[in-house]
């Protein structure tokens, strides 16, 4: 069963100091006013928050869920994610905890270690 817009709101929210907020017409998911996630707005995908450099081996490896939009994403450390090709909710829950921890202040990520916000 491919996941849902639902699911994405669910997740994100139960993640630590998380909060939901409209911008450019659709829910964006942050944590201490950095967006983490944002819902496109025909609910098909998500952007999270993701390194530059991890962009390309994750779009070579699985192109069917991973993508940028070009001349969109290309300046920002930002990843696309459709919602149909993610296997379940627990893989949800590891792409949007992987997002969080990008976006969340060190202190706050290194309090959660359960998420993998130990000290580096």
């Amino acid at each position: 069963m491919a996941t849902t817009a639902q699911d994405v709101r669910t997740i994100a929210l139960s993640l630590p100091d998380s909060s939901e907020k409209l911008a450019w017409g659709m829910p964006t998911f942050r944590v201490s006013g950095k967006i983490f996630a944002a819902l496109a707005d025909d609910d098909t995908s998500i952007g999270v928050k993701c390194p530059k450099e991890d962009r390309a081996e994750l779009i070579a490896a699985e192109p069917e869920k991973f993508f940028m939009r070009a001349g969109h994403d290309d300046n920002y450390a930002w990843l696309r994610v459709r919602l149909a090709a993610v296997q379940d909710e627990e893989e949800l829950r590891s792409i949007l905890t992987d997002a969080w921890l990008q976006a969340a202040p060190k202190r706050l990520a290194a309090a959660h270690p359960e998420l993998g916000g130990g000290t580096d």
